[in-house]
């Protein structure tokens, strides 16, 4: 039953909010070239995606950060209904790191750039490093914060080893690095699958791990800290999923 509720309700919703949503985004990007009103806009699809789909997210944590504060914000990627979850449930206006194959995609691309989001070339050091610049950047000069899924793309098992790009920025940058854990997610909509099932999501945030005054090299320690943050939340209990 839940199998063809997602097949003839959700899906075909979700893909008509989607187009909907975004074309409205794609027209406020011409009157609003910060990405502030395209982020609000996606901040709403995200509510709409989680209710035809039936999934609850409960935030956890959120009370550890300065409402007016920019951060970097690290989050594990095990569904893609993780975005939604994300977008919907966290207080800030922030902007995602992309990978460039989807910023290639005809009218997905352009919703990206225009939206201000910055995109990751994982084939070109020299590219990535210079994307990582531009993320501290906009941090520093607009107070806009910035969220990486540092494994580098969704997961089918488990968390797997983190990119120190999460930590280079926020050290660039001078902000904390807030670990986020993304709790149940995974069962409910498998990578890879069309399923969606319904049920509760805990989007979980860590205490934030202060990186003023840190120098460059310390990323790759701070990476492992970020890593066993992460694990640590993911640890404790996932709400029960709703047949």
């Amino acid at each position: 039953m839940s199998y063809l509720r997602s097949l003839l309700f959700s899906i075909p919703l979700i893909f008509l909010f989607t187009v909907f949503m975004g074309a409205l985004s794609l027209v406020a990007s011409f009157f609003d070239r910060t990405g502030n009103s395209q982020h609000r806009i996606a901040c709403i699809w995200g509510k709409m995606l989680l209710a035809v789909s039936f999934i609850r997210v409960r935030a956890e944590g959120l009370e550890k950060l300065d409402p007016h504060g920019s951060y970097v914000f690290v989050a594990n990627h095990a569904s893609f209904m993780d975005i939604p979850a994300i977008l919907s449930h966290l207080p800030y206006q922030f902007r995602f790191f992309a990978k460039t194959g989807l910023f290639q995609i005809p009218f997905l691309g352009t919703h990206l750039r225009r939206a201000g989001h910055l995109q990751v070339d994982r084939s070109s050091p020299r590219a990535s490093l210079k994307s990582m610049s531009a993320g501290a950047r906009l941090i520093a000069e607009r107070g806009v914060s910035v969220l990486l899924f540092p494994e580098g793309g969704r997961s089918l098992d488990g968390l797997r080893e983190f990119r120190d790009g999460a930590a280079y920025i926020a050290i660039k940058a001078g902000v904390p690095l807030v670990p986020i854990a993304i709790v149940g997610m995974r069962r409910l909509l498998p990578m890879g699958s069309i399923h969606i099932r319904r049920g509760k999501v805990v989007l979980r945030a860590g205490d934030p791990i202060p990186t003023a005054g840190l120098k460059p090299s310390a990323h790759t320690e701070l990476t492992l800290r970020l890593h066993r943050e992460v694990s640590h939340l993911l640890q404790e209990p996932a709400p029960a999923p709703v047949r």
